[in-house]
């Protein structure tokens, strides 16, 4: 995405840097993100811009080296900015970038903040190293760490005028959220071990043979671990599905950029089904032509109206 943020009569120049610096961020560290939301005109990307550089920040705090207590208080460091933002407190002299750029973004579009304290709350989680039982507790975490991603997203994307069953875009937000987590959960297996966590819930895990970890490129002896990711990759789809009925309640733009991220994820999950011990050997990933197919099919609207026609099958 281009890292120049168009000149705009209404902001001013401080905050202009501001965004530039969070589009900077996300440009860097969230690639998939990033081609996403430059299907969005200039106001909606900048916003999303600096949620992602406040949360990029959050998540940098849990997967970092510092002491558990260390990350705790800067959690708390990040609690109170939030609640700053909330109070109308931060100046567009202030010296934090993401903070000026997000308490603007805040001014201007309904987001539901506290989604941002949620995340908080789901990076605690990891901080404290918890484990998940059943696929209910690890949903759990997802909700704070994603599905709150989806509803404060939809804060800035809103829904058009007269959409069917408006209310419910929350709720499908949400579950779009999750349906992304699991599959970077899935992506991230290896990685993940490797830094001594695992998120897939233990019964599942018991389920298909894998409870030792997966500690090298191999399944463990005697696992079923296409098994394992074939089970979890329908549960993924299954949320995908759900979730895509957000589609045809966004306007033209946004519901290509939510389709393009989507759909990004969505042919990883392809992969992954695949070839499922590829997630042992490495990170996989979308070559960049594919994902620029992707983000066509997402602004041709072909994806929402296909939800649309399921939708009224459904009712037929």
């Amino acid at each position: 995405m281009s890292r120049e943020v168009e000149p705009d009569q209404h902001v001013s120049a401080p905050v202009l840097a501001a965004y530039s610096y969070c589009e900077t961020v996300t440009g860097q560290q969230a690639r998939n993100f990033a081609y996403g939301i430059r299907l969005l005109p200039a106001p909606k990307r900048r916003a999303m811009s600096a949620l992602y550089a406040l949360s990029r920040r959050v998540d940098d705090i849990g997967d970092g080296a510092l002491a558990p207590q260390v990350k705790a208080e800067r959690l708390d460091d990040t609690r109170r900015l939030l609640a700053r933002i909330r109070e109308d407190a931060v100046g567009e002299d202030d010296t934090d970038p993401v903070a000026v750029a997000l308490a603007h973004a805040a001014m201007h579009f309904p987001i539901p903040m506290g989604g941002l304290d949620e995340l908080i709350d789901g990076v605690l989680m990891d901080v404290r190293g918890e484990t998940y039982e059943t696929w209910e507790d690890l949903k759990a975490y997802c909700r704070c760490v994603a599905g709150a991603i989806g509803r404060l997203s939809l804060g800035v994307f809103g829904t058009e005028r007269g959409a069917l069953h408006a209310e419910r875009a929350p709720e499908y937000a949400d579950t779009l959220g999750l349906a992304l987590q699991l599959t970077n959960i899935l992506r991230d297996v290896r990685e993940d071990a490797e830094g001594g966590r695992n998120y897939l819930p233990a019964e599942d895990l018991a389920k298909f043979g894998c409870s030792a970890g997966f500690s090298g490129s191999e399944p463990p002896a005697g696992s079923d671990f296409a098994g394992l990711i074939h089970f979890e990759v329908r549960r993924a789809r299954a949320l995908f599905a759900e979730g895509y009925r957000l589609l045809p309640m966004l306007d033209r733009r946004s519901g290509a950029c939510v389709a393009a991220m989507a759909g990004i994820y969505r042919r990883l999950l392809d992969r992954i089904e695949r070839e499922p011990e590829a997630v042992l050997r490495g990170r996989v990933s979308l070559p960049g032509h594919e994902k620029a197919y992707v983000a066509v099919r997402g602004l041709s609207g072909l994806d929402a109206r296909n939800v649309s026609r399921q939708t009224v099958r459904r009712r037929a």
